[in-house]
């Protein structure tokens, strides 16, 4: 979607799943993006005309405001912006086993085990808020990749999607000025080729991930209202 100031923003819907009427996830319902700081006032707008209702940040309160080159704009007031970190970076498992790559799917498993309270916290936050819903983190790469796949494959959506929808991020945020992580991100330097060598040797986590999604969900202990309202929320027109 164009909304300015913003790389890597789009809606989810169209992705093809079993589960809906029509074959596929709802349009204007949920989209997922970068930190909504780099929203230019005619960005704003824009999300506005597409439904945006609904702010779901998942980055850690230190990480939250505007930096360094940021516009001058502020969200809306009529938005609800709801703050559900999914990292706690004093954890000392977390520290040991994520941190070193946190710019790869590989982490979301261990991120699942260690610290499952906060992202079952993250996704009924999502359940609970009114749809035309923006997740985000600080690339809109990682945190939200994890939440995304959780999210995509509970709707239906085969892992062949779920994996290009993660490769079309990695591909978006490639190359561009740092965007605020909590960890240096190597990629914001990553030449095309960079970025397919890279494709090809994660894959194969992603798709380990979606396929053992039922086990992330009991590791999660998300009950099943919850999952059917985060999936009526991608199936809902």
């Amino acid at each position: 979607m164009n909304w300015d100031g913003l790389r890597n923003v789009r809606d989810l819907g169209g992705l093809p799943t079993p589960l809906s009427s029509n074959g596929s996830t709802a349009w204007g319902r949920l989209a997922r993006g970068p930190r909504q700081e780099r929203l230019t006032q005619r960005g704003w707008n824009a999300a506005g005309a597409w439904g945006l209702r609904t702010v779901v940040d998942l980055r850690c309160p230190e990480e939250v405001g505007r930096q360094k080159g940021d516009p001058d704009t502020s969200p809306p007031e009529h938005l609800a912006l709801v703050l559900a970190p999914i990292e706690d970076h004093s954890d000392p498992g977390f520290q040991a086993v994520c941190l070193p790559i946190l710019d790869s799917p590989a982490y979301w498993r261990h991120h699942v085990r260690l610290l499952p309270g906060m992202i079952r916290a993250a996704l009924q936050a999502i359940a609970r808020s009114e749809p035309g819903i923006l997740v985000h983190c600080a690339a809109g790469r990682d945190r939200t990749g994890l939440i995304t796949a959780l999210l995509l494959a509970n709707a239906g959506v085969p892992s062949a999607s779920i994996v290009a929808d993660y490769a079309q991020s990695v591909e978006e945020m490639a190359g561009t000025a740092a965007h605020g992580g909590p960890t240096h991100d190597r990629q914001a330097g990553w030449s095309p080729t960079q970025v397919s060598a890279w494709l090809q040797r994660v894959t194969p986590e992603v798709q380990a991930f979606v396929a053992d999604h039922e086990e992330m969900f009991a590791l999660l202990k998300l009950g099943q209202t919850t999952r059917g309202a985060l999936r009526d929320l991608l199936l809902t027109p």
